[in-house]
């Protein structure tokens, strides 16, 4: 598999905490969100590369008991962005529930 994040890949993402990890993913969903109305070849990236962290998320070792949440958050993040949104999710929702991850990673830095 070819990897956009390929230091990540490499083993990098597993130095992150978890916390650090959502907090990266959080990012992506926000670009995917902010480049939805200027560019959708962007915002499909964007999206592609959140999906990427979230796999690395569920592969890394230390998330083992997260494992539900993590792949639930997959689901629900491909059903706002790439499904029929059967779970109402909105980019508040999103930026809500991505928020405290972003705010606590830089409060540790």
């Amino acid at each position: 598999m070819t990897y956009q994040h390929q230091q990540l890949a490499a083993g990098k993402w597993r130095e992150l905490t978890l916390v650090e990890q959502l907090a990266n993913i959080g990012s992506e969903v926000e670009r995917t969100i902010s480049w939805r109305s200027k560019n959708q070849a962007y915002s499909r990236l964007a999206f592609e590369r959140a999906l990427e962290l979230i796999d690395l998320t569920l592969a890394d070792s230390k998330n083992r008991q997260r494992c539900k949440e993590i792949a639930r958050l997959r689901e629900i993040l491909g059903d706002y962005f790439a499904g029929d949104n059967v779970w109402k999710s909105t980019d508040q929702l999103w930026r809500n529930y991505f928020y405290p991850f972003n705010y606590t990673a830089r409060a540790h830095a």
